[in-house]
């Protein structure tokens, strides 16, 4: 298969495990990862023994299964944003400990400079901390590569892989060049006693043997080639992961031509693609250098290790944002390059923040909630109101001209927050959730709001869709929410559904203002369908 393919690098990533013979892919929509599995779900063959591809309810639902599929001798792929890793950390650091049978693999695409998302967590963390392997590509050909390789280091050392991705390469598109795809895995399921079982009896002796695997992961580190050095004695040495690699090679003829000016030697420089670190590489690359330089893109994960390790002083790195060709110079120290952008003054531009799109069903909503709550002679921001939310769409809604929330933290976290404002006696506390995110996260608090019935109103906006990643369906439609949240144990009374529309606004605030003044729980569900998952639809 030599055919030349343009791919994201999400896409190469989903190409390299389907041609690395998975059985299943799972995973839950999260930018810069959802193209990973939209890309497996859109070209998987429906078809008798094909790969398994689907949305899960969220992250922790998503691991579990592909532990199920490798617990059956398959290859499974996980895909989600770096906070995804953090709902899925519980199956996924316990996952550590068995004896993983089918390859097991944890695609996690990490978010520098925060473009979609509340945090810039660094994944390779999470891998150090579960004592895993963690494949870094630089380019989208890598990510197909490395891919594929997991699988087979996930089997070779019976332990999940993680391969690490950042935006720009998850959203860059370049060529990549296929090979031939493997057959799966016939279906073997793990017969090893207490392989499996995580008793504390048996977890302790799998924790140890995890342990043990640790010197054998060091030198396959070790002789990994995505770990290249070039080891030319010198006072300067340079270590680069990731994309740091591309961009401190753009500017490295500059940097030469800087050095020779200098009276100074090349520099020695050590590329890290494949984890654990590489520690006899950068020990012997740091033999002779009174600095290092290190260019990782996300935070000093590399630079934390290599302090530990050889004590050298090392030059600051960056730790917000995204690396680019131009942060990079700056860290070479070298002068700026003339662009375009270097002659803008981005202090002086007026901010453009998101905005919901025209004729949103949720600027109806928000609307509506604003106009209930200056009925209770109050208002949004109002110390008798706390109006709470979560990550999606709907958090467009905290910018003017709605201006309707006040919290965001985390998917799920409003219901909670709503609760336990109550619970601290504030008279007016709502949450506002999307349909999926509810499902993903918000059926838990809900429930522990339910046993309490603390005054508070639940507001869940249903456009039957999860819409903000490229409206991908919810897992539970828009006809069964309701049955979901009675079954968790709401009175049908206090259970109001609303139709969002301008002309509504009016009437459903009137409406809305009596379950928000009722002393107990009460659930709203304003329903349309979003308009972008209509024009998609109809393609």
């Amino acid at each position: 298969m030599s055919e030349r393919l343009a791919l994201l690098g999400d896409e190469a990533v989903a190409l390299g495990a389907l041609h690395g013979g998975i059985s299943a892919a799972y995973g839950y929509p999260g930018t810069p990862s959802t193209e990973i599995l939209q890309y497996l779900i859109n070209n998987f063959k429906k078809t008798d023994g094909a790969p398994v591809a689907r949305w899960c309810s969220n992250e922790k639902t998503a691991m579990e299964a592909a532990m199920g599929v490798s617990f059956a001798g398959r290859r499974a792929i996980v895909t989600m944003k770096h906070v995804g890793l953090n709902v899925a950390a519980d199956p996924f650091i316990n996952s550590a400990l068995l004896k993983i049978k089918g390859g097991l693999v944890i695609a996690v695409a990490d978010d520098p400079g925060m473009h979609s998302s509340q945090n810039e967590q660094d994944s390779r963390f999470y891998a150090d901390f579960a004592l895993v392997p963690c494949l870094e590509p630089r380019s989208q050909q890598e990510a197909y590569d490395m891919a594929r390789e997991a699988f087979e280091v996930s089997e070779r050392f019976n332990v999940p892989v993680v391969l690490r991705l950042v935006t720009r390469l998850a959203h860059a598109r370049a060529a990549v060049v296929p090979k031939q795809g493997k057959n799966q895995n016939k279906l073997s399921k793990t017969q090893e006693k207490n392989s499996w079982m995580l008793l504390p009896a048996f977890a302790r002796k799998n924790y140890n043997a995890l342990l043990d695997k640790q010197n054998v992961l060091a030198e396959w580190s070790y002789q990994h080639p995505a770990n290249k050095m070039n080891s030319a004695k010198s006072d300067l040495a340079i270590i680069t992961s990731g994309l740091g690699g591309n961009y401190y090679e753009e500017n490295l003829n500059d940097f030469i031509e800087l050095r020779k000016k200098q009276g100074k030697s090349i520099p020695s420089h050590l590329h890290i693609g494949a984890y654990p670190l590489p520690e006899k590489k950068i020990r012997k690359l740091c033999d002779e250098a009174e600095e290092i330089i290190i260019i990782e893109e996300g935070q000093p994960f590399i630079a934390k290790k290599i302090f530990g390790l050889t004590g050298a002083e090392l030059k600051p790195v960056i730790r917000a944002g995204e690396l680019d060709p131009d942060n990079v110079r700056k860290i070479l120290g070298l002068p700026s390059r003339k662009t375009i952008k270097s002659k803008i003054d981005a202090d002086r531009l007026p901010p453009r923040p998101p905005v919901l799109c025209q004729g949103c069903p949720h600027t109806d909503s928000y609307n509506t909630i604003n106009k209930a709550v200056a009925f209770l002679d109050s208002r949004p921001g109002h110390p008798d109101v706390g109006i709470n939310s979560d990550i999606g769409c709907y958090s467009l809604g905290a910018t003017p001209p709605l201006s309707a929330i006040e919290t965001i933290i985390c998917m799920g976290a409003c219901v909670g927050m709503a609760k336990g404002a109550s619970d601290a006696g504030l008279k007016y506390s709502l949450a506002v959730i999307g349909d999926s995110t509810f499902i993903h996260s918000g059926i838990t608090p809900l429930i522990d709001a339910v046993e309490a019935d603390v005054p508070m109103t639940l507001i869940i906006l249903d456009n039957s869709s999860v819409a903000m990643t490229g409206c991908q369906p919810t897992i539970v439609p828009s006809d069964k929410l309701k049955s979901l949240i009675l079954g968790c144990g709401v009175k049908p009374e206090r259970l109001l559904e609303l139709e969002a529309r301008p002309n509504l606004v009016e009437d459903n605030a009137a409406k809305l203002k009596i379950e928000i003044e009722h002393k107990g729980l009460s659930v709203v569900v304003f329903k349309r369908e979003c308009l972008e998952a209509i024009r998609k639809n109809k393609k």
